[in-house]
């Protein structure tokens, strides 16, 4: 907090007036996020042609969005408030769910993919689904970490080679 009223040359109860808490603070700083770098991943996907470009979009923007100079390395949804105690137990709920909710977003991309005869009914979605957004989450600790966005670019085409042996697993037809 002492690092932000800081570089924003205001006092304390300025940013209490404007935000209420810094449980307000970090959720607007949340909102932000989604906004901008979240919204340069997670729009790219849903335009992409087809659901195998959109889950490469998702690594490859990531990739890019996690080492941008001068800004924060890694991804404010999947690295803050990841242990909670008595003073982040909500916000790190918060954070869980819009983890969760980006899950959703690729599983619903991969049904589509299946409603629209691109990809086969049978495979584990949601399955495939976790796997790249696991991907995902640990190329943003990598780039917390230091990763250089070509070592993220090569973590992103190594887990897009799985993709041909993922989607073909079958499964039972009624795993959607």
């Amino acid at each position: 907090m002492s690092d932000l009223i800081s570089a924003m040359d205001v006092n304390s109860p300025s940013i209490y007036a404007a935000f209420g808490s810094k449980e307000e603070l970090f959720r607007e700083a949340v909102a932000l996020y989604r906004a901008t770098e979240g919204g340069r991943i997670w729009g790219a996907m849903t335009t992409a042609p087809s659901a195998r470009a959109a889950m490469e979009t998702v690594l490859r923007v990531s990739a890019v969005e996690f080492t941008r100079p001068r800004k924060p390395r890694g991804c404010l949804i999947v690295l803050g408030a990841l242990n909670a105690d008595d003073g982040n137990e909500a916000v790190r709920r918060e954070l869980q769910e819009l983890r969760a909710e980006n899950i959703t977003m690729l599983l619903r991309r991969l049904k589509r993919g299946v409603a629209e005869g691109e990809l086969p009914n049978g495979p584990d979605w949601r399955a495939i689904a976790t796997f790249y957004i696991t991907v995902q989450q640990g190329m943003s600790i990598q780039a917390r970490d230091g990763a250089s966005r070509k070592a993220l670019l090569a973590v992103a085409d190594c887990a897009m080679a799985a993709w041909d042996g993922l989607v073909s697993c079958g499964r039972d037809e009624g795993s959607l």
